[in-house]
């Protein structure tokens, strides 16, 4: 079922995801050679906790961990760990959850360690433009799959591959809610959009093949060619004017 908000609940949704944009922030501050994706969670889940909120993804349907920190091969659902240690080149993707005043924020940002090679760096560019351009189809009067049709068009056109196993959301108060909301699809086609739905449009994109495989602790999703991947993901408000963007990720990058 799709639960419309009211504008005091999208104003609740959208103090969650400022509050998600700046521990992002305040994450990407210790990204850098040496540091152990334990650390950078530790760094998140303080942050959240000291500005009254906790954190949405510990404890998840049995997840251990604060946020999800996904290096390199690994598209979504990386767990923190010590042993996972930061290094020159690597991308980062850091996808963090809140939980304040009864409603939920998600949002992602994939960070480089220092210089990333150039087909890396295309890979990130490519994909966060393919955020926006999904972003921009998020209006009242559309349909789900034009925001799908907009990411997989323009992905497509790099040869990169769009993960099909895993997809965006609705969100509310609960962290996942209906629709769904894939990365491919066809124009005109899925559920209407409709002024008050909240939903989170998350991009996944492979520099090869789209085929991944899950590791066997059930969580860490990477490409099964072992190329890179990079994820970017908003929370946006329907409105009858177009998106209402409730991540801000000019907070995350006037800090990089």
């Amino acid at each position: 079922m799709i639960y419309l908000k009211t504008d005091e609940e999208i104003e609740l949704l959208r103090e969650n995801n400022l509050l998600v944009s700046r521990t992002l922030a305040e994450v990407g501050k210790y990204i850098k050679p040496g540091v152990s994706t334990a650390e950078l969670d530790r760094v998140a889940e303080e942050f959240i906790r000291s500005h009254g909120a906790v954190p949405a993804f510990l404890g998840y349907q049995g997840y251990p961990a604060a946020t999800c920190i996904s290096v390199n091969e690994v598209v979504v659902h990386g767990i923190p760990s010590e042993k996972c240690i930061l290094k020159e080149g690597d991308i980062v993707s850091v996808d963090i959850g809140t939980f304040m005043k009864g409603f939920v924020g998600d949002s992602a940002y994939t960070f480089a360690v220092g210089e990333v090679a150039d087909e890396v760096r295309q890979l990130m560019t490519v994909t966060k433009e393919a955020l926006y351009r999904g972003t921009a189809r998020a209006k009242a009067g559309n349909r789900v799959g034009d925001i799908s049709a907009a990411v997989q068009e323009y992905a497509e056109k790099f040869g990169y591959g769009v993960v099909r196993e895993l997809e965006g959301h609705g969100l509310g108060r609960k962290m996942h809610e209906d629709p769904g909301v894939p990365n491919y699809g066809a124009r005109g086609r899925g559920p209407l959009l409709k002024e008050g739905m909240v939903i989170c449009i998350e991009p996944m994109i492979t520099l090869g093949n789209k085929a991944v495989v899950c590791e066997r602790d059930g969580w860490t999703i990477r490409t099964r060619d072992r190329k890179a991947a990079a994820h970017y993901e908003f929370a946006v408000a329907i409105r009858k004017g177009g998106p209402d963007i409730l991540t801000d990720y000019t907070i995350i990058e006037n800090n990089l």
